[in-house]
C-alpha cells in the first residue's frame, strides 16, 4: 500500500526517500523485511512506530553525537506533499543530506543469533573470540563492535573485522565509527535497561555532514534491535522479544528459504504490529497513538 501520489527517488526495504535539493524526504512504510525480502504483507502502524521511536533516541542522545533529523512536523512539509499529510503524519523525518559510510555498524551486547551460531561453531563472533562456556543470549564480557557491508536488495550483508572497516573507510574514520557506536549503544542500553529492556544488540548508520560525523537512518528501532523483556530473561534461552523476531521465527517454521516467502497469518501480523507498540511504549514511556 502506498498513499502518496509522488514517485520516491528511492526505495528502500522499508523507507521511501524524496530528494528535496538540500534536505531529504525520510518516509517509514509498513513494509517489513525478513531474510533479504521485504514480504508481501505489511504490519499496521509499523512506519509510524520507527519515525517516532528514532526521533525520541535522536533527541536522547543528542549530547553523544550529532544526528541528521531537521524536522518531524508536518508543518515543514515542503508544499506538495501538504496534500498527504494525514498519511505522513508521525511517519516521516526531513534531514540533512550526509554523505554516508558503506558500512552498517552493528554492536552487540549479548550472544544471540548469527553470533549466537558462529560462537557455537568457533568460539567467536564476527571473528572476535570470546570466553568458553556462554550459552544463548549471555552477555558478553563487554559490547563488541562488528561492522558489515551494505548489500543491494535481495543480497546478504558480510561481516568484516574493524581491520577490514580501517582498509575500506580509513583507519580515523573506523575508530570514529565503532567508538561512536559503542557510546551510543551503552546510553540507549542504560536507558532501556531502566524501562525493562535490554537492547541485545543494534545496527546504525552513520554519515558526514560539514566535515562532523552525524547518526542518520533509523537508530534503534524493532527492526534494526533486538528487545528483549528483562524481567523474562532467562540465560540460555530464547528471549521473549519487542521486535520482528517473531516474524523470523514464525517464517523459520513454515518456509524453507527457497523462493518467495509465504504470506502473513493475521495473528502474526497483528501480534508484530502490538509487539513494536510495546516496545514504543515501554522505551518512550508515552502511549502510542496512531
Amino acid at each position: 500500500m502506498n498513499d502518496i501520489d509522488i514517485k520516491p527517488d528511492a526505495q528502500g526495504k522499508v523507507r521511501d526517500l524524496y530528494d528535496l535539493g538540500d534536505r531529504l524526504l525520510l518516509v517509514a512504510s509498513d513494509r517489513i523485511s525478513a531474510f533479504d525480502h521485504v514480504l508481501e504483507d505489511e504490519i499496521p502502524h509499523k512506519g509510524a512506530i520507527l519515525t517516532q521511536l528514532s526521533c525520541f533516541w535522536f533527541d536522547l542522545l543528542e549530547g553523544v553525537v550529532e544526528n541528521h533529523l531537521i524536522s518531524a512536523d508536518v508543518a515543514d512539509l515542503p508544499e506538495r506533499f501538504l496534500p498527504y499529510q494525514d498519511y505522513l503524519r508521525g511517519r516521516f523525518m526531513l534531514v540533512k543530506k550526509a554523505q554516508m559510510f558503506p558500512v552498517e555498524c552493528i554492536v552487540r551486547g549479548y550472544l544471540a543469533g548469527s553470533g549466537l551460531k558462529e560462537y557455537q561453531a568457533q568460539g567467536t563472533v564476527c571473528g572476535i573470540a570470546l570466553p568458553l562456556g556462554l550459552k544463548n543470549s549471555s552477555p558478553l564480557p563487554q559490547p563488541i563492535f562488528t561492522p558489515s557491508t551494505k548489500a543491494a536488495q535481495g543480497n546478504h550483508d558480510e561481516n568484516i573485522s574493524l581491520d577490514a572497516a580501517v582498509a575500506l573507510l580509513g583507519e580515523e574514520a573506523a575508530y570514529a565509527l565503532r567508538d561512536a557506536s559503542l557510546e551510543v549503544y551503552a546510553k540507549a542500553s542504560a536507558h532501556a535497561q531502566e524501562k525493562g529492556i535490554i537492547i541485545a544488540d543494534t545496527k546504525l548508520e552513520f554519515g558526514m555532514i560539514e566535515g562532523r560525523l552525524v547518526l542518520a537512518d533509523e537508530v534503534l528501532t524493532p527492526d534494526s534491535s533486538r528487545f528483549w523483556g528483562q524481567g523474562a530473561y532467562q540465560e540460555g534461552v530464547d528471549q521473549q522479544s519487542f521486535d520482528k523476531q517473531f516474524v523470523r521465527d514464525w517464517l523459520d517454521a513454515h518456509w524453507d528459504r527457497q523462493g518467495k516467502p509465504p504470506r502473513l497469518p493475521q495473528e502474526v501480523i497483528e501480534r508484530t504490529s502490538e509487539k513494536y507498540q510495546q516496545a514504543f511504549e515501554l522505551i518512550t514511556g508515552k502511549p502510542f497513538e496512531p
